[in-house]
């Protein structure tokens, strides 16, 4: 039994709730064997010793988006949306049919369904205060500002493709940077499948077919993907990477579930949908040129053969998308839309910059290093009182990924371990090494030696600025 599973509470207390469903056997801690998930997709690490201080039953500020509730909840919701997909074990006797059998369980559903809302809420309320108003001005305002964003966006398609191309270490930032596109490039055909079902071409007669247009080129392009993830060395097993998720990218893939899931919300589905498209198509040529560079491949069709847009189009297709349904909801079906639209483009500029930030880090991890050094030293000197927190741990214990809401000192006191922020690397630390870990950055470890005495010091900002 999940240690989670045994903290008392009421049956309607949200955090009670989200601790019953994490507490499901898919969702344990990683060891040290399961950096890289293999041909496992129903185990999902999700670090559930955490839950028990952290707080669902509020709303995220808009500025704390990027916390570790917002890692463990978005790791959470995408298991409940992934509960009823289709995904294939190993076979007979491969560790991967008890996950499966866990994770498909009607229990584990119910538990979903249950935490979904409250992790809904907590993940994504925040975006309401944040949309840009539309104003009035009926389908012709909406189409003019799905134009006006798609034209911003080509002036400057996202600061993440600048921040990888510029990087030292340009093969690990185009690794990571693809690492991101599994988390999000199967949601979105998933979600878009979603909304294929069901029996409503009378009510609007074009959607199914700019839907299933848009299916079959996704699926067409998944075999290119996985050519270029072999390309560069990379699994294209699902959720190969699950580890290696930033919060934000799952964000962008979880919203676009979350509306697709609620038919209710299908005009917010279509807003959603609509930036996604729009976003691919400003980014795709720097993906392209990012992985040529990094990996000398030729292999870029999935980028290069994606579908263009242009202000005309989007604008048409907008309007094909919004107008039948202004026909039977009237201007709600434009507000709907824009809210979709919004909200995606909120979470999409967040995910840029996090993975901007993300890069920059683990591309400098030497100036860390020695920030880090001044920061002991700093404390030490002056005598300052830090908060601080000190584990010992035994050989092997593994750290599954993890972000901290402040910045952190890592002092290695006695003992070696494996520090990670990308895949493929192990960093080692030894008895003396010291790295400051900014607040919100995503990284994990494991103990090499017998036991291993380190301190994590919390770092405030005004004692930052001082190195």
């Amino acid at each position: 039994m999940s240690p989670v599973s045994r903290i008392k509470s009421a049956p309607d207390d949200p955090n009670g709730i989200v601790r019953r469903y994490a507490a499901n056997s898919p969702f344990r801690s990683a060891t040290a064997e399961e950096l890289v998930n293999e041909d496992n997709p129903f185990r999902r690490p999700v670090r559930p010793h955490d839950l028990g201080f952290l707080d669902y039953g509020k709303v995220l500020p808009a500025d704390q988006v990027l916390r570790l509730s917002s890692l463990l909840g978005h790791r959470m919701l995408r298991t409940v949306y992934d509960a009823d997909l289709l995904f294939i074990p190993g076979g007979e006797g491969h560790p991967s049919q008890a996950d499966a059998a866990a994770f498909r369980s009607p229990e584990n559903r119910i538990l979903g369904r249950q935490a979904a809302g409250v992790l809904e809420n907590h993940l994504f309320d925040w975006l309401t205060g944040a949309r840009t108003p539309l104003g009035g001005g009926g389908l012709a305002a909406l189409t003019g500002r799905v134009q006006a964003v798609l034209e911003e966006r080509r002036s400057r398609p996202g600061r993440a493709l600048e921040v990888a191309r510029a990087c030292r270490h340009r093969t690990e930032a185009a690794t990571f940077a693809l690492v991101q596109l599994t988390a999000i490039l199967p949601s979105v055909t998933s979600a878009v499948g979603r909304n294929l079902l069901g029996d409503y071409d009378t009510a609007h007669p074009t959607l199914r077919g700019l839907l299933l247009e848009d299916f079959r080129t996704r699926v067409g392009q998944a075999p290119l993907h996985r050519e270029l993830l072999a390309e560069a060395g990379l699994s294209a097993e699902p959720n190969a990477y699950w580890q290696f998720f930033l919060s934000s990218s799952l964000a962008s893939a979880n919203h676009l579930h979350r509306v697709a899931h609620d038919h209710a919300r299908l005009a917010e589905f279509l807003g959603a949908w609509v930036h996604r498209r729009l976003d691919e198509a400003v980014t795709s040529a720097g993906y392209a040129d990012l992985v040529r560079e990094a990996f000398g491949t030729e292999h870029t069709a999935c980028f290069t053969d994606a579908p263009r847009m242009t202000g005309e189009g989007v604008a048409a297709l907008t309007e094909a998308l919004v107008a039948p349904l202004v026909d039977r909801f009237g201007e709600e079906a434009v507000a709907s839309f824009h809210n979709g639209f919004e909200d995606a483009r909120l979470l999409t500029a967040v995910a840029d910059e996090d993975l901007a930030v993300q890069l920059d880090w683990a591309d400098r991890l030497d100036e860390y290093k020695v920030k880090a050094e001044k920061l002991d030293a700093l404390i030490r000197e002056r005598g300052i009182e830090v908060d601080l927190e000190t584990f010992v741990e035994s050989h092997e214990e593994t750290s599954t990924t993890h972000v901290h809401d402040d910045h952190r000192l890592v002092v290695v006191e006695v003992g070696q371990m494996h520090f990670w922020n990308n895949v493929g690397q192990l960093i080692p630390m030894n008895e003396g090494d010291k790295l400051l870990i900014p607040a919100e950055r995503l990284h994990g470890s494991m103990v090499r030696s017998g036991t291993c005495t380190y301190h994590q010091p919390v770092i405030t900002e005004e004692l930052l600025s001082q190195v």
